[in-house]
């Protein structure tokens, strides 16, 4: 019987040039993550039913140059599934697993439609159950392999992060952002889809977002998860992005 965690996942390579575009496509699987969360807490725990759920989860770390999203979302009979969420692409991987001696070891290859799939190769011990080490292999033979170690960590959201929180928090003012530059227009602005886990395409954001430990790459269909403060507060920066770019040393400090 496989047993299944319902996690977020879907993340494209769309171009983040102007990543407020990029919400308009998704589906709702954070709102169906949030409520089985929400009910799982709300009931008494049911006894596992295999030893192969402890391992269901997400793990987040550093992947050669840039921060991925490993989930667990099913294991049983042997058997493993789940997703990757790295460098602005969301890919599914099947699997087998066995446990011998308190180690779970973990083969899990990607389709192979894409230029990017590769095949995980991962063990996690019982007796460090949060942790998670092994390597990636890439189908083209000229790249190298990769190795890492993720912690499990799961996805929250919060409107308190980041070097802009106010525009997640409340209506921003023309007085917030008048004497921005672009460039830092350009950083508030994604940083609120950054909050929600937004899974940036383009290297240089996501780069940036990446260093900070409170950002978990997740999602790109945000659109039905920003908030009506967010949603006004974007409107507003765009503006202010536009003027910058159009009066250049004219316009703010």
């Amino acid at each position: 019987m496989l047993l299944a965690i319902s996690f977020l996942g879907a993340c494209n390579s769309a171009n983040n040039s102007n990543a407020a575009a990029a919400v308009d496509k998704g589906n709702n699987t954070t709102a169906a993550f949030n409520q089985d969360t929400k009910s799982a807490e709300a009931k008494p725990a049911a006894p596992a039913s295999s030893p192969a759920e402890e391992i269901l989860g997400s793990y987040v770390g550093q992947f050669g140059d840039n921060k991925i999203t490993l989930l667990v979302t099913k294991a049983g009979d042997g058997t493993v599934s789940g997703r990757s969420i790295v460098g602005g692409n969301d890919r599914p991987f099947d699997g087998t697993f066995t446990l011998e001696n308190g180690v779970y070891t973990v083969t899990g290859k990607e389709p192979g439609d894409h230029k990017d799939d590769g095949v995980f190769e991962f063990k996690i011990a019982q007796a460090k159950i949060g942790e998670l080490t092994g390597t990636w292999k890439a189908n083209d033979p000229k790249r190298p392999e990769k190795k890492y170690t993720l912690e499990r960590k799961k996805f929250e959201y919060r409107a308190n992060v980041g070097e802009w929180p106010q525009a997640s928090q409340r209506l921003l003012k023309a007085a917030d952002v008048e004497n921005l530059m672009k460039e830092d227009l350009q950083m508030m602005r994604n940083e609120i889809f950054a909050r929600h886990g937004y899974c940036f395409a383009k290297k240089e954001l996501r780069q940036q977002f990446e260093n900070a430990n409170w950002y978990v790459p997740n999602t790109v269909n945000i659109k039905g998860y920003l908030t009506d403060i967010e949603k006004k507060n974007i409107e507003l920066i765009k503006r202010y992005e536009k003027y910058a770019e159009e009066y250049g040393d004219e316009y703010g400090r």
